[in-house]
């Protein structure tokens, strides 16, 4: 619907009193209006980085807004300060009658999800898998269950941080997560794993990129979803570079899809800190190379691989459901692209009682991000 028309339009389930104008985020970016009971997103453009896609981003933010009657009273943007969505709104000129307010990323991405299904404010758990995020504290969050409404939101269960070593290129080189998580479930000794994975690995790059991680060198914490099923995917389908972020995950679904026995879940840990649980998937690498070792088939692994993210949901929001008392889950974040995983999850959560909520027209993607930033800044001025 966004890609092909002008404009979408989303009734929403509340009244916004102040006109807001939402700018999304930089990759699948898309500018929403909202008003009164109804928000505007504009069609996607792909990357703003591309220097004639935020030319036309400036035009569209420019423009966007008057074509439905009224100038913004408030801009909300991304929390990230690399993104040129939440540059641009920053330099805009000061001015009294404007409010800027950020937004964090997945609280976004939830509340996204809850005003396209019409969603009053209610509390619920919001399941928000993606690649990453700008986090409340300062580091890269992509596998987060928040539980709130649109007004505010608590962390509380996310994926163990893993570093990224060397910023985004382990975004184009996967190999690079696929080691650290094997370096966390095996010490040095992973270089003496019997894989074809491994004799890929590049032992003098690995060094320098453990040096790194040691010294915290360009390797930001990141407990990204989206990074997890790259590493699994660099092991077991030995990939060590793609072309496009999420193309080694995309890889592994494809496989997993030819595997047609049922599959049982890998071990993992679901651990309580004093904010939050924590998913430990340590054990989880340990059983895959257990299995590849055996010879077990690619195609199995990886099917048994997205079983154990859907457990790993599963469990989370039971934890989650008997501390809150909520039973409505929201799948939201592009993650839940994975139709094996989100049939999956769907499936377990409502074997156990749960009401799941997922996106109907609007991708769970970027794109519908500007929508939850929009929504979220409506409770907040």
């Amino acid at each position: 619907m966004v890609l092909k028309l002008p404009f979408a339009k989303i009734d929403l389930p509340f009244n916004i009193r102040k006109p807001v104008l939402a700018v999304g985020a930089d990759i699948k970016n898309s500018l929403c209006f909202a008003h009164r009971e109804s928000a505007f997103l504009s069609r996607v453009i792909n990357d703003l980085e591309v220097l004639d896609n935020f030319k036309q981003f400036q035009k569209r933010v420019n423009s966007f807004s008057r074509r439905f009657g009224s100038r913004p009273e408030i801009i909300a943007y991304d929390k990230h300060p690399g993104y040129f969505s939440t540059k641009y709104v920053l330099n805009l000129p000061r001015t009294q009658k404007i409010k800027l307010i950020p937004i964090q990323h997945h609280h976004a991405h939830i509340a996204s999800c809850m005003a396209e299904n019409r969603l009053k404010n209610q509390k619920v758990i919001g399941v928000a898998f993606d690649g990453t995020g700008f986090g409340g504290d300062n580091t890269l969050w992509g596998a987060e269950f928040l539980v709130g409404d649109y007004r505010s939101f608590h962390r509380s269960a996310h994926l163990r941080n893993i570093p990224l070593l060397g910023g985004k290129q382990a975004i184009l080189q996967p190999w690079r997560v696929s080691a650290a998580w094997l370096y966390l479930a095996f010490g040095d000794n992973l270089l003496d794993l019997n894989l074809d994975f491994v004799k890929l690995i590049n032992k003098k790059q690995w060094e320098i990129l453990k040096k790194m991680w040691e010294q915290n060198l360009n390797a930001p914490l990141a407990s990204s979803m989206g990074r997890l099923f790259d590493a699994v995917a660099g092991i077991v389908l030995n990939i060590t570079k793609v072309k496009f972020e999420a193309e080694a995950a995309i890889n592994l679904e494809k496989v997993a899809s030819l595997y047609k026995s049922r599959s049982d879940s890998y071990n993992f840990e679901i651990k309580k800190s004093e904010e939050a649980f924590v998913i430990d998937p340590t054990s989880t690498f340990q059983d895959i190379v257990t299995d590849l070792e055996r010879k077990r088939s690619k195609e199995e692994v990886a099917a048994r691989f997205h079983t154990t993210v859907a457990q790993m949901i599963k469990l989370v929001c039971l934890k989650l459901r008997k501390v809150s008392r909520i039973d409505t889950v929201i799948l939201t974040g592009g993650v839940f692209q994975n139709k094996i995983l989100f049939n999956l999850s769907s499936d377990l959560l409502k074997k156990e009682g749960f009401r799941v909520i997922a996106h109907r027209f609007l991708p769970c993607t970027d794109v519908s991000l500007s929508l939850g930033q929009a929504a979220v800044a409506s409770y907040a001025h």
